[in-house]
């Protein structure tokens, strides 16, 4: 690896598994410290001991829900005391309520608007005060805010929101030196996509990944960068 993020600080919500625990190792490697945030405190835990032992890179697990104001504020306030300020923000935390507009209860609706869109702006504004005179803020879309995917009402619309806050965040920021970015990537497979799977499938997981694979012109779905296999991931966006 490079080190080309030698003395940054990276904050990564949703760190404790899948998308998230895979950009928290990579910032680590690429020469950052990293604070691990996870709604799950024994996860992020995992992560922050995994840079640790693989990159021996300086790690600080964090729990909160992004979706809670105070929570998320006291959660990146401590990660730029531990660091001394933060460089990064990767708003990656999710969560997937499956079901057509019909089938989508307004639990779920709200619940995944919470997690994707209100706990974007939540870390954002958390984090702002420490980006200082300029850093880098990366929300994480989706092909679902691009295209219409099957049984993910809740999901696409919270990612396509997830779109149209990026474009305007990159607008107000600018001013601030504060670069902002949408990454929008198709699908991995992580638990949390796994009852996708399972419905595409008819319960069985394999089917509904054979019945997904053929979308996408790779022919294979996301995976973890130097895995040599596609099999399953342990680990959830």
């Amino acid at each position: 690896m490079s080190s080309r993020l030698d003395g940054k600080v990276a904050l990564v919500t949703g760190a404790g598994s899948g998308i998230g625990q895979a950009a928290a190792m990579r910032f680590a490697a690429e020469g950052a410290s990293v604070a691990v945030l996870d709604i799950r405190p024994e996860l992020a835990a995992l992560t922050a001991m995994m840079i640790d032992k693989e990159h021996e890179g300086r790690a600080l697990a964090l729990a909160a829900d992004v979706g809670r104001a105070i929570e998320i504020q006291t959660a990146v306030d401590l990660a730029a005391d531990e660091f001394g300020r933060l460089d990064i923000v990767y708003n990656n935390a999710g969560t997937m309520d499956l079901g057509a507009v019909e089938d989508t209860s307004e639990d779920g609706w709200d619940r995944t608007f919470a997690v994707h869109v209100k706990g974007t702006f939540l870390t954002t504004r958390a984090a702002l005060q420490h980006l200082g005179g300029g850093g880098s803020i990366i929300n994480q879309g989706s092909v679902a805010a691009l295209v219409g995917v099957q049984y993910l009402a809740a999901y696409s619309a919270a990612k396509g929101a997830i779109v149209a806050l990026t474009r305007q965040m990159a607008v107000d920021l600018a001013p601030r030196g504060i670069r902002v970015n949408a990454i929008c990537p198709g699908t991995c497979r992580t638990p949390m996509t796994e009852p996708l799977f399972r419905t595409r499938g008819g319960g069985d997981v394999e089917a509904g990944i054979a019945a997904t694979v053929p979308k996408y012109p790779l022919g294979r779905l996301g995976r973890h960068v130097g895995r040599r296999d596609d099999g399953p991931v342990r680990n959830e966006q």
